[in-house]
């Protein structure tokens, strides 16, 4: 791939990645609930979801997903289902103490961001439509394992970065103890909007 046809996959990545959606909220939300490693483990897991739809697609089996209605219904459905989870979860805690617990149980019955990262990026199948219509713009019919690759690691790498990114910012300083203060708030905030995201997906 010529380096400015990658450069314009790095812009686009960039653009998809920095949109707000359910994947920040539950990077924020794992952030304050579990602290950095949990939020780093979010975002480092929802790169490796998104790189693996992206790697589907260069296979050839993302045009399969989306030309099944029936398989693109079920890990749509399945993905609102895992929204509704996360959301009724979010609705139901309580409000968090301003330190963050160091019990690794602890941790583990709050938040568990390896799993939520990935399921999040792996049951959302518009992503293989997305990946369809961006790598058909760059993907060459000749085009070289080598290349699909980099492209596939390009994708993963920029969205787990930008969430890196986020956690990081959000662990400064006394930025996370300020948020965990009002975790209730955020909580709540968080969990309607998912609650809201599983129903769209329903209702459409």
């Amino acid at each position: 791939m010529e380096f400015h046809l990658w450069l314009s996959l790095v812009a686009i990545c960039l653009l998809g990645a920095l949109s707000p959606g359910p994947s920040l909220a539950l990077v924020i939300k794992n952030t304050l609930a579990g602290g950095p490693v949990q939020g780093y483990s979010t975002a480092i897991s929802h790169g490796l979801g998104v790189a693996l739809y992206a790697g589907i697609t260069v296979t050839g089996i993302g045009v399969v997903i989306v030309q099944s209605p029936i398989l693109f219904a079920l890990i749509q459905y399945s993905g609102a289902a895992f929204l509704l989870f996360l959301g009724v979860k979010a609705l139901r805690s309580k409000k968090a103490t301003s330190e963050i617990p160091q019990d690794s149980v602890s941790l583990k019955t709050q938040v568990n961001g390896w799993r939520d990262g990935f399921l999040i990026a792996f049951l959302n199948p518009k992503l293989a439509i997305f990946f369809l219509a961006l790598f058909s713009q760059f993907v060459q019919v000749d085009a070289s394992w080598t290349q699909k690759l980099v492209m596939v690691a390009t994708v993963g790498i920029i969205d787990a970065l930008w969430y890196s990114i986020v956690t990081f910012g959000l662990s400064r300083g006394d930025i996370i103890k300020t948020l965990r203060a009002k975790s209730h708030i955020v909580d709540k905030v968080t969990g309607g909007f998912l609650i809201l995201l599983a129903a769209r997906v329903v209702v459409n």
